[in-house]
């Protein structure tokens, strides 16, 4: 009897699903809600900058772009910010949260 071994990708191609990554993005987005009311949008963005795999920014991106049902409005803010800006050095505003 062959075991069928999961593949390699299975986990992040699961963990690009719009649904999974709208789901990471909102909850980015409610952590956020507690800072300064200038820094939530820079903070997302720059959370998801540092954090998220090219091939999720990618989806995301394409998400938005397909009109983004579901993201909260900050979040969707955010990764609309991030696409605008993509490719150029120092574009998220640095936030005074430590670690993120």
């Amino acid at each position: 009897m062959q075991v069928r071994r999961p593949c390699p990708d299975a986990k992040a191609t699961s963990a690009m699903q719009p649904d999974r990554l709208v789901q990471l993005a909102n909850q980015i987005g409610k952590f956020f809600e507690s800072q300064r009311k200038d820094e939530v949008v820079p903070g997302i963005a720059n959370h998801i900058k540092k954090f998220w795999d090219p091939r999720m920014l990618k989806a995301i991106y394409a998400y938005v772009d397909a009109g983004g049902d579901g993201l909260d409005p900050p979040v969707r803010e955010a990764i609309v910010h991030l696409k605008s800006d993509s490719g150029k050095p120092g574009h998220v505003k640095e936030t005074s949260f430590q670690g993120t």
